[in-house]
């Protein structure tokens, strides 16, 4: 019987194509279940009511914040993982890999306890009403209480998906979306404890599976895994992750910033509208699943190649990850975006007719233009596997401070485009950001040789 290929055979061939798709779907399927994960609350929610959907939906950038600052902690390791993989330095990537787990732990549970401090303070220069603060303040607090578990889930991922390796995730992933869409409707409903259930049932579940998480990485046979030996803190890999951390993590969490201002604009419409934005954003996310797959396979290969000083498969790598999610993007946005598939879609999570109006014209917008987050995404997922991590943070930035708000400001004021502008904006900017970083790669990357961040 024929030996199947292991990943590091298949980057070594010429078909590109095979370890992309061999790394990337279970990537998308692990997206799609964590997707799903958010989608069971909204569902459920959307049960009880306008202003409890409102009220998760308005939390989800506080939350988002938090992680995306950590998350660039997390990616930085995954990067020094990848590259130090590939340049077969595996002791050193033992090291960063056990460093990046109690830093990011020790973070996770300061910054908890921070935003637990001035939850309520958050939530009212939100614009929060009275009718959704007790909600809002309920399912912010239980979800706090579980980014440690989430930050151990994703550091899992990052040690399994450097070094080839993303159907174990997936299935945890899995076990956990289980979890919670078993409990959710036995709390929100049969034991009627409505915004408070949705958030238990989320903490248990991430509870669940983040120790089985840690269990496997202190247990794993593979040649990378979580050591003891290297739990305490030392200075010179800490400087190395923080140096390619640090703008991730400055740029994402100031970038989730201007999402909360961005829901904060939302909210100035009504409730009606919050929870529309939520349908119609995280409905949208299921189309870009593919793309966030791919993007997220493309970043860890790069890294491999990055460590193996083989430029030429790098730009191979992009080339065909960028066609194949414009292609997704192309035809999946025009299907999507027809009004009568559309307004079926975000029926499934409210009936109120209002919702229904307003979250299924998001969507059909937002579908039919997100083919632009195929360029940005791969050319993003290069900048990071390269350990240019401030490239891509610069044009994030520019997509959401510059480019979205700007145009929120003209369609609002010049055109009295109502929300409609911010519907609107938020595609402008999306494609302007996906413009500006395929000019930064052709630029800095298209011919010059790479620096190896090891």
């Amino acid at each position: 019987m024929k030996k199947t290929k292991d990943f590091q055979q298949l980057l070594d061939e010429d078909f590109i194509l095979a370890p992309i798709i061999k790394l990337a779907l279970p990537l998308t399927l692990t997206s799609f279940i964590q997707t799903f994960y958010n989608l069971v609350d909204t569902y459920w929610l959307g049960r009880l009511g306008t202003s409890e959907l409102a009220a998760i939906n308005l939390v989800t950038p506080i939350q988002h914040t938090i992680v995306a600052f950590g998350s660039g902690i997390t990616v930085a390791g995954a990067i020094l993982l990848s590259q130090n993989i590939g340049a077969k330095k595996n002791k050193e990537a033992n090291k960063i890999a056990g460093q990046i787990f109690i830093f990011a732990l020790i973070f996770s549970l300061l910054s908890c306890l921070i935003i637990l401090t001035f939850s309520s303070t958050i939530l009212n220069w939100m614009g929060c009403g009275s009718d959704i603060f007790a909600y809002s303040q309920t399912y912010l607090s239980l979800v706090l209480l579980g980014i440690p578990f989430l930050y151990t889930i994703n550091i899992y991922t990052s040690i399994n998906q450097s070094q080839g390796e993303s159907v174990h995730p997936m299935l945890l992933n899995l076990i956990g979306t289980v979890l919670n869409i078993f409990l959710d409707p036995l709390l929100i409903m049969v034991l009627h404890l409505g915004v408070f259930g949705a958030g238990l049932a989320t903490l248990f579940s991430k509870g669940v599976i983040a120790l089985i998480a840690l269990f496997l990485m202190l247990r794993s046979k593979k040649p990378v895994k979580l050591q003891v030996k290297y739990f305490r803190l030392e200075k010179e890999t800490i400087k190395k992750i923080l140096h390619l951390g640090l703008p991730l993590s400055f740029g994402n969490a100031t970038m989730q910033f201007g999402f909360m201002l961005l829901s904060k604009s939302v909210l100035s419409y009504g409730s009606v509208a919050m929870a529309a934005y939520g349908i119609g954003n995280k409905v949208n996310g299921l189309i870009t699943l593919p793309v966030q797959g791919i993007s997220s396979a493309l970043s860890t290969i790069v890294g491999l190649y990055v460590g193996k000083n083989n430029e030429e498969k790098i730009r191979k790598a992009y080339v065909v990850s960028q066609r194949i999610c414009l292609a997704f993007l192309l035809v999946g946005g025009i299907i999507l975006s027809r009004p009568v598939i559309s307004r079926a879609i975000v029926s499934i999570f409210t009936q109120d007719p209002r919702v229904i109006d307003m979250g299924s014209k998001l969507f059909s917008i937002m579908s039919l233009y997100s083919f632009t987050n195929a360029i940005h995404n791969t050319t993003k997922a290069v900048f990071n596997g390269e350990g240019k991590t401030t490239l891509s943070v610069v044009t994030d930035l520019l997509r959401i401070w510059i480019f979205r708000f700007s145009f929120i400001y003209v369609l609002s004021t010049f055109f009295a485009m109502g929300i409609n502008s911010i519907w609107y904006a938020i595609v402008i900017s999306n494609g302007l950001a996906a413009f500006v970083s395929l000019v930064i790669y052709l630029l800095k990357f298209k011919n010059k040789p790479l620096k190896i961040h090891i």
